[in-house]
C-alpha cells in the first residue's frame, strides 16, 4: 500500500491486526476504517475513493461473528477494491474464501494448519500472478520467510488436516450443544448452534463449524474459578492444535484493546473461549462439568 491509500476492516479482528494497523502502518500514511461487516451495508457506506482492500476475520474472535463474503465481495469489487478474509479459524477444510469472491486469504499456520502447537508461521494465499509477484518481492525485501523446519512442521499438520477437521468439527459440535443447555452458562456463541443469529449464513458458506466456542460465565470471577478448575483442558491462548485449550480473551488475545475498546464489540469479562482438540469428547465434557460446577 502507498500513503493516503485506504482500508476498511472488521471492528472485530485478532488483537494484533489492529495493533499492526493503527501503531505501525498507519505511521506511514495510510488510513483505515473499522465497521462491523456482518451487514454489508456498513462495508458499502465505508468505501472511498482511495480504498485499496476491504479486510475480514470470519468467524470472528472471540464472539464468532459472520461476514457474508459473497456479499462484501461483490461490494468491494463493484468499487474497485480487493477483499482479503482471514480463514484462520476455518481452515480450507471447512471454508474456502477464493471460490467465494475472496482476492486474497491468510492463515496463521500456527493454528490449525500444523494442527500440533510446535510451529509459528502464516501464510498468504493469492489469486492473481500479479499479487504473487509483488508479495514475492516483499517477502525479498524484507524477509518474511518461513525457515524450511517451519515449513515441514506444516506440511506434516496438512497431510491430517482433514481427519483433524472432522474430529474437531464432531466434538465441537457434541461440546456446544452441551453447554447450550447448562444452567450456569449464560450465552454460548457458537455458528452451529441454530441459536446463533448467523447460523443460516454458516450453513451457506461453510462446509463445518469448527472448535472454536465462546462461552459466558457472568462475571471474571466466575471466569477465573472455571479456568483455575480444569485439568483436561490446557490454560493456552493459541488455539487449532490437537489438545483443547482453553483462554480468558480479556486478559490475553483482547488485553491489548483496552475495557473500553472490548466493550466496544461486546467482548466482556466473564467470557471464557474454547479451541476444541481432539481427545475424547466424554473426557472433556466431563472436564468442562466439574469446573462449571464450582461456579
Amino acid at each position: 500500500m502507498k500513503a493516503g491509500e485506504h482500508v476498511v476492516a472488521s471492528d472485530n479482528l485478532y488483537g494484533g491486526v489492529p495493533r499492526l494497523f493503527n501503531q505501525i502502518v498507519a505511521n506511514f500514511g495510510v488510513e483505515f476504517t473499522y465497521v462491523d461487516t456482518a451487514d454489508p451495508r456498513n462495508v458499502a457506506k465505508a468505501i472511498r475513493k482511495t480504498t485499496r482492500f476491504v479486510y475480514i476475520e470470519t468467524p470472528t474472535n472471540p464472539l464468532m461473528g459472520l461476514t457474508d463474503i459473497a456479499a462484501v465481495s461483490d461490494i468491494a469489487h463493484k468499487r474497485g477494491c480487493e477483499l482479503v478474509v482471514d480463514n484462520t479459524f476455518m481452515s480450507p477444510y471447512f471454508q474456502q474464501p477464493l471460490r467465494l469472491g475472496a482476492d486474497m486469504v491468510l492463515h496463521s499456520t500456527t493454528k490449525f494448519l500444523n494442527g500440533h502447537s510446535d510451529g509459528i508461521g502464516g501464510v498468504l494465499v493469492c489469486s492473481t500472478a500479479e499479487q504473487a509477484e509483488k508479495l514475492a518481492f516483499v517477502q525479498k525485501a524484507v524477509g518474511a520467510v518461513l525457515s524450511p523446519f517451519e515449513c515441514w512442521l506444516v506440511l506434516r499438520g496438512v497431510k491430517t488436516l482433514a481427519v483433524r477437521m472432522r474430529q474437531h468439527d464432531e466434538s465441537g459440535r457434541a461440546i456446544a450443544e452441551y453447554l447450550s443447555t447448562h444452567r450456569k452458562v449464560k450465552l454460548v456463541f457458537y455458528p452451529g448452534l441454530k441459536s446463533h443469529p448467523q447460523h443460516d449464513l454458516a450453513c451457506r458458506q461453510m462446509s463445518g463449524f469448527g472448535a472454536l466456542i465462546t462461552l459466558e460465565t457472568g462475571s471474571l470471577a466466575n471466569a477465573k474459578k472455571f479456568l483455575k478448575r480444569v485439568r483436561v483442558c490446557t490454560l493456552g491462548e493459541s488455539l487449532g492444535g490437537v489438545e483443547t485449550l482453553i483462554s480468558h480473551p480479556a486478559s490475553m488475545t483482547h488485553a491489548a484493546m483496552g475495557a473500553k475498546g472490548r466493550k466496544a464489540i461486546g467482548l466482556t469479562d466473564g467470557m471464557v473461549r474454547i479451541s476444541v482438540g481432539i481427545e475424547d469428547v466424554d473426557d472433556l465434557i466431563a472436564d468442562l462439568e466439574q469446573a462449571l460446577a464450582r461456579l
